[in-house]
């Protein structure tokens, strides 16, 4: 499922021809991803990751910097942060795999000190464009406390038949594709990607149509959707 969400975001981006450097931030942003499962970290520090790289070219021209680099330090500084430390080594090589799955692990040569050192060299940097803000909150435990309770509300059938919960999982984390993370608040995008899910599947919350307000309405007094 994740996959197939993922290509047609590529595909409805074809569709209304983005600006260049959206399509830019939606593949690197897949490639934090995928480098950081490889590097086993774990999904907050993916969000973190992604949300560093996001929130620096908010701050600087796409020009000025190279959006690989920087997504490889974000990766590196979101592993500080969340306390889930990488060697600037494993980085590298699992970039290296990325961009040349056939070739050869690299050398400890100069060309691979060249790169550690410009990792080490971008964390100043970064951190100054980001003015040391580098901690965030993220939308995955408002999403895990609403499914929780709204698995005690639906029927306990309804539930177990659909996948609502791993398709909420699996939208919220490819939001991060698109940087929602900077433009909403976190417990409105728990609940859209919630939403999304149920709506995916056709499952309805008990007593939706009697009630006096919308369910999603709460976990969030002040959200709206259409």
């Amino acid at each position: 499922l994740t996959s197939i969400y993922v290509e047609a975001c590529v595909r409805i981006s074809l569709l209304f021809k983005p600006a260049p450097k959206a399509r830019v931030h939606f593949r690197v942003a897949r490639f934090i991803m995928e480098a950081s499962v490889k590097l086993g970290m774990r999904s907050i520090p993916i969000a973190t990751a992604c949300t560093i790289y996001r929130k620096f070219f908010c701050e600087t021209s796409l020009d000025a910097c190279d959006p690989y680099l920087i997504a490889m330090f974000s990766i590196y500084l979101a592993g500080k942060v969340e306390e889930q430390h990488l060697q600037t080594r494993d980085i590298i090589n699992v970039s290296n795999k990325y961009f040349n799955p056939s070739g050869e692990p690299l050398e400890l040569d100069s060309r691979f000190r060249e790169l550690r050192d410009s990792i080490v060299q971008c964390q100043l940097l970064m951190l100054r464009v980001l003015r040391f803000q580098v901690s965030f909150q993220h939308p995955h435990k408002y999403l895990l406390h609403y499914l929780v309770s709204l698995k005690n509300w639906l029927n306990r059938h309804s539930w177990q038949r659909t996948p609502v919960a791993v398709t909420a999982w699996a939208l919220l984390r490819d939001s991060y594709h698109r940087g929602l993370c900077l433009r909403f608040q976190d417990q409105h995008i728990a609940v859209a990607v919630l939403y999304l899910a149920l709506q995916v599947y056709g499952v309805e919350v008990p007593a939706e149509v009697e009630a006096e307000k919308p369910w999603w309405q709460i976990y969030t007094t002040d959200t709206e959707i259409p």
